[in-house]
């Protein structure tokens, strides 16, 4: 078999990304589907609340239904990815079955056949398609970029989600006002077919060579196990858990927290929270750079330290209004960018940490269980304040997500620093074997 262009030690470095014309192609079909599902966020519980006059628990029922594949199909979902030769096919077919489901809603409107029950139908294939896709996603970049641009890769791609979360929701509002909201879903159907027809244009060859599976639930398991046992992998699935368990409990309470205590005007909350957006754009382009210069290692360990930063700085916030703007307009931004950063050296550590017939079920296992744990968090966070109070808890976040520090410091991604060598000289075979010990550690 002929060896790829990613795989050969040719001693010529790959071209740039954005000379790279498959992960172009990748990339924009990222970016303009994840767009329409931010369209989408909006245009559907709208089209519920304004057409359908749906009730409190069918509200409920479809905000559940959105994130109720995620834990059915997570694990499951890597096994699947990980048993593919190719996984490109099985992403379009994804975007393809998305773009089906999402397209029922416009049309269901024009004949009169929409209703709530159908709209949770849709979010189901919808996040079911999504889950499988995020699967099939993440080993499929590293046949598309080269090892050494994976970090580049990964901000790439969290830069499309700041964008995202940036424009997204404006789009959204323009395109509900000026074509309804059943007919702006019909923005992110035509995101995904575009998705599905740009990921068919890229040419690069698939060559995986998958594990034999031994059934799915041992498949499954494996994953479990890679995750838990390998120690930078642990850290990490740790690490994601402890930050997003506190960052939901913050969230639950930060829209009473900045209305009712620090008497932040509701027009503006808006603006603070799209600056996150901002700052992981700013967030992506730093890591690319830093990177390459300091090694995914050593951004994620500072990344990781002012992760705490902007909630310690709303919980001790005071003073006058001009102050409050201003120190959550800095805060907001950097912690945008920081947790790019965060997210993009741990997946780029992931994938080199990761044996290839691993990396779904791996993947998988750390994405089901740091998006599983949003709910717990969100509970809690209520439930603490209703008792402690809104600004005891956000300060209690702040400690808890600090708390993620201890993982990521106390595990081998920490450089270990060596004591110098005694005057006496060594033995040659043991002078050999400290030199290939310091070169692992390096």
């Amino acid at each position: 078999m002929k060896p790829s262009l990613h795989n050969s030690l040719s001693s010529e470095p790959p071209p740039p990304l954005r000379r790279q014309r498959d992960y172009r192609l990748l990339w924009t079909a990222r970016t303009i589907s994840i767009t329409g599902s931010e369209v989408s966020k909006l245009a559907i519980p709208l089209t519920a609340v304004t057409l359908l006059t749906a009730s409190p628990t069918q509200m409920g029922l479809l905000t559940a239904a959105a994130s109720m594949p995620a834990l059915l199909l997570g694990l499951q979902s890597g096994a699947i990815a990980d048993r593919l030769t190719r996984r490109r096919p099985l992403m379009i077919a994804c975007e393809l079955v998305s773009c089906t489901a999402a397209a029922t809603v416009p049309l269901a409107w024009l004949f009169g056949l929409l209703n709530v029950t159908w709209l949770i139908a849709v979010a189901l294939v919808i996040g079911a398609s999504g889950v499988l896709f995020k699967a099939a996603n993440f080993p499929h970049l590293a046949s598309v970029v080269p090892p050494a641009q994976h970090t580049e890769a990964m901000a790439g791609f969290h830069a499309s989600y700041s964008v995202a979360s940036v424009g997204g929701p404006s789009l959204a509002g323009l395109l509900v006002q000026v074509l309804t909201a059943p007919l702006a879903v019909l923005a992110e159907a035509l995101s995904f077919l575009t998705s599905a027809l740009l990921l068919q244009s890229i040419r690069t060859p698939e060559r995986n060579e998958p594990a034999p599976s031994r059934g799915m639930w041992r498949d499954v398991t494996a994953g479990l196990r890679a995750a838990l046992i390998h120690p930078v992998l642990r850290a990490l699935l740790a690490a994601g858990v402890t930050i997003n368990f506190f960052a939901m409990a913050y969230t639950a309470v930060y829209m009473l927290y900045m209305v009712n205590t620090l008497g932040i005007p509701k027009g503006l909350i808006g603006a603070l929270i799209a600056l996150s957006g901002v700052g992981g754009l700013l967030g992506a382009w730093i890591t690319a750079r830093l990177s390459k210069r300091y090694g995914e290692n050593r951004v994620l360990l500072v990344a990781v330290v002012f992760f705490p930063i902007e909630i310690l700085a709303v919980g001790l916030l005071t003073g006058p209004l001009w102050w409050k703007l201003s120190l959550l307009t800095v805060t907001g931004t950097i912690t945008g960018g920081i947790v790019v950063a965060f997210a993009t050296c741990m997946g780029a550590i992931m994938l080199r940490e990761t044996s290839p017939e691993l990396r779904g079920r791996v993947n998988a296992t750390t994405t089901f269980a740091v998006q599983g744990v949003l709910a717990l968090g969100g509970l809690a966070g209520g439930v603490a304040a209703d008792f402690l109070g809104l600004r005891p808890v956000i300060l209690l976040c702040a400690a808890g997500i600090a708390l993620s520090t201890i993982w990521i410091w106390t595990s081998p991604l920490r450089p270990h620093r060596r004591h110098p060598p005694t005057p006496t000289p060594p033995e040659p075979d043991l002078s050999v074997s400290t030199l290939m010990a310091q070169k692992r550690h390096l």
